[in-house]
Order: C-alpha cells, then structure tokens, then sequence
C-alpha cells in the first residue's frame, strides 16, 4: 500500500462534510463519502483511503509567532500566533499568548502576513524540456528528475499543492509517495495520471518538438476501453480523472459515470461543442479558456461545472510563437483578448473559477511570474484582491474536494503554510515576497530558500550481538 500522510485529528471534520449538506463546489457526484465517519482516519487525498491515524505524520511542533494572519476563512487580518503540531494546526492563539509544547521551535514572524499556502490546479511535473531527445522524454528516470527540479520552483514560490494533470504512467504517483514521505522537498500532488483521450485528439497528436505524441496520453476508442483508462487511472492511484477531446458521447459518459462510481472528480480540456458534450455528461470542471458557446456557458453555470481558465501559458505561447500551430486539436481562432473575455462571461455567469498555470516546456523556469500574472488577471477581470486570494487558496482546495483539510488556516487543517513579507490581501504582488514555507508541517523554505534538513543517520548495526565500539 502507498504509504501516505494522515493527520490525527483533522479526519473529524470528515464526518461533517460527509453526514451534511455540502456546498456545490465541493460535492463531488458520488457517494463514497457517507461511508466514512469521524471514527476513520484516511490519507489526506480526494480518495480518502482508510489509514491509520496519524500516519507518516513529522512529530514535534512549530510555532509562527508575532505575524498578521489572513486565515482565508474570509475574515479580515489579524495578529495572531499559529501553532503547529505534527501535520496540523493545532491552535490560533491570540498575541502574547505562549499556550504552545515547551519543546516547539519558536520562529518570529513580525511584520509578515502568515496565510494559506497556493494552490496550483493545473501543472504537468515531468513534462518534457527543449532539446530532450524521445529517448529522454519516454524516460522514467529522467521524467522523475525533471519533476523533482519543477517541484522545487513550485514549493519556492509559495505553491504547496498542485494538481498535476497529466504525466508519463508512474511517475507522478511515486513522486506523491516521496513528497507525502517528506523524503523530497515539494508541493504536496494530487495526480490524475495519464490523460485519456480519442485516438488522435489533444495530446495523442504526434508533438512538434519530437516524432512520437506525448508519453502522459492514454488513447482509447470506444466508451469499454475509455471506461477501463479510468479504472486503470484509479488502480495506479489517481485522485481524480482527466480527459481531453475528441471523445464521442457514448465515451465522455461512460468516463464520467466510471470516474464518480469509483469515488473522483472527472475534469475535461476541450474545446467548441465538446464543452458542451463533456458538460451534459456530468464533468466536474473544464480547463482552459478555449471556445464554446453563450448556451454552454449557461449549461455550465447551471449543472454547477466550475473552470480552471489557465490564461497565462496561451500569452506565454502568443509571445513566443504568436500563435498555437501545428495542433489538429486547437482547429479555431483565438486570442489573449478573446480568452480573457471569454473567461469574463463565465465569471458575470457566476461559474466557479480556479486558479492553474498549466506550465508545460521549460516555462516553470519563469515562476513565480506566471503564478502572479494568473492572479493579477483575476483582479482585471473583477475580482477584488482578498477574493483572488481566497481562491487561489481555499476555492482551490474546495475544487480538489479538499476544502474539509487544506485552503484555510483553522484549527484542524492540514498545515500548509505560507509566510511573506507584506501584506497581499491589500497589495496582491506582495506575494513574491516569500520568506517561510511549510507543507503538511515540514519546513520546506526558510528565507526563501528550500530547506535540505540533515539526514539523521540509523544506527549501525551490531557485531556479534554487541554494540560496535567508537574509536
């Protein structure tokens, strides 16, 4: 079994969320969650397996004191001291307050805002660089290091979570083992594995930048073989579904039911009326910005199908490239204008919208920036900074179907921490401003630099039964 973390008490919030009425963003369309309790500990994942309590949790504790909190709750900025035991929060105590384990490791804050940590819905962690060769793209080996390198400039830039959607058959699974371990440095991931999709469409078209389609893709044709890509999906571990274009509705639905039957969230990129399709279907979400009509518009905002937009990597492509060529699965015209207004009409529609980058190539080399232009678009499109904030941190972990565990900072969560210099619910390019990350209560970066603990070495074994002698 996979080894994950469980937090010890954060699980009773599960049987809330679980017995009660939960919001829509939140409500993933099956009913596995009634058949967990407060009286279950499970891994902190959208799967929710069945774990022992606290498992693979770090011990000790941390204490960030004499720093502004902005909880994400929704409730404005105030002094207060956070306390963090194991993987949680344990308290919020309020200043001049030292109700915290004597043992704990007392890190002053002052002048720094402490707040959720970000969340990333859309990332491709192995992705292939320029230059690889197909014999390193097709690589396991190399695809594992080229995501370890990609996590580090995530976790660097105050990203603790990211929602990788789509990499090359294990690879993204035995990363989210290290990383739950704390044996790497990185965001926590929540993996969909490979991305399914009609023979030829997006993704299973040969990629320009080598001779053979992309190793993350699953093609399959017809709904029998597109109903056992999920399950094959959720076998390696994944923590929910995604799929692309073209799929006939026979295929989309019978994803779609086998994805909620077994327990996750199903996410479409598509584009014109295969938007249409995928939502009739019953999808969770669908990524990108790409054309679709006012009527799907409407569909989406009233069967409550949210969108992670995902401006940034198309103004990424329109001024590297100056458009998307080559590519038999982008066949319309589009644009940054034309996307951002298409992504305003979602938002008048009141459909719930996330914040992802989708940085494929070598454009993680550029983070932090296309993080904070995604949020700096959001507040161009309406939304106040506080908001964006809000949904950078807790709507994202709503639409992980984490927002009992992670997204806010409430006695209970998961600790995902994120300090900086500023303040960032008033002036929002503050957030560059990273001095302190801690992810599931591991101090990841300290001073803005990643944070390489020294290993703690075993004892070595005995001679002959006896305890070796130390010269």
């Amino acid at each position: 079994m996979r080894r994950l973390n469980v937090s010890p008490t954060a699980f009773a919030l599960l049987a809330i969320t679980a017995l009660t009425t939960r919001s829509s963003a939140q409500t993933p369309r099956t009913e596995r969650w009634r058949w967990l309790d407060s009286s279950t500990a499970t891994s902190n994942d959208p799967r929710r397996v069945p774990m022992p309590p606290g498992y693979n949790a770090p011990s000790g504790s941390i204490v960030l004191t004499g720093g502004r909190l902005w909880d994400g709750t929704g409730a404005p900025a105030r002094n207060a001291t956070v306390v963090i035991t194991g993987n949680q929060i344990a308290a919020i105590l309020p200043p001049g307050s030292t109700n915290w384990p004597k043992d704990a490791r007392v890190i002053d804050v002052a002048g720094k805002t402490v707040m959720p940590g970000l969340i990333d819905l859309h990332t491709h962690i192995d992705y292939r660089n320029p230059g690889n060769s197909d014999a390193q793209a097709f690589s396991l080996a190399d695809g594992a290091l080229r995501g370890v390198e990609r996590l580090r400039y995530y976790i660097e830039g105050g990203i603790t979570t990211i929602r990788d959607t789509g990499s090359d058959r294990e690879t993204p699974f035995v990363l989210k083992q290290w990383i739950t371990e704390g044996r790497l440095a990185g965001p926590r991931i929540f993996a969909a594995g490979s991305l399914i999709v009609g023979r030829g469409g997006h993704g299973g078209e040969v990629e320009i930048d080598g001779a053979r389609a992309l190793p993350s893709v699953r093609e399959a044709s017809g709904a029998d073989a597109w109903r056992d890509a999920v399950r094959d999906q959720v076998r390696k571990g994944a923590d929910f579904i995604k799929v692309a274009s073209h799929f006939s509705d026979e295929e989309i639905r019978a994803a779609v039911t086998e994805a909620h039957e077994l327990g996750v969230k199903i996410i479409a990129d598509a584009e014109t009326f295969y938007i249409e399709r995928a939502v009739r279907a019953g999808v969770d979400m669908i990524e990108h910005p790409l054309p679709r009509t006012d009527e799907t518009i409407k569909l989406m905002a009233e069967r409550k199908v949210a969108s992670d937009p995902t401006l940034i990597p198309y103004s990424i492509i329109f001024r590297l490239s100056g458009g998307y060529f080559g590519s038999t699965s982008r066949r319309f015209t589009f644009s940054d204008s034309a996307n951002f207004a298409l992504v305003k009409k979602m938002k008048d529609a009141g459909i719930t919208l996330g914040i992802g980058t989708d940085l494929v190539s070598d454009w993680y080399r550029y983070l932090p920036w296309p993080y904070h232009e995604e949020m700096r678009q959001f507040v161009r499109l309406g939304y106040t900074v506080p908001e964006v904030l809000g949904i950078a941190t807790r709507v994202n972990a709503q639409l992980l179907d984490m927002g009992d565990k992670l997204g806010t900072l409430e006695r209970g969560k998961l600790a995902d921490v994120l300090v900086v210099a500023g303040r960032p619910d008033v002036v929002l390019d503050d957030i560059a401003n990273v001095d302190l990350v801690i992810r599931d209560g591991r101090l990841q970066v300290q001073r803005g630099q990643v944070v390489v603990p020294r290993h703690e070495p075993m004892p070595p074994p005995k001679a002959g039964g006896k305890e070796p002698k130390v010269p």
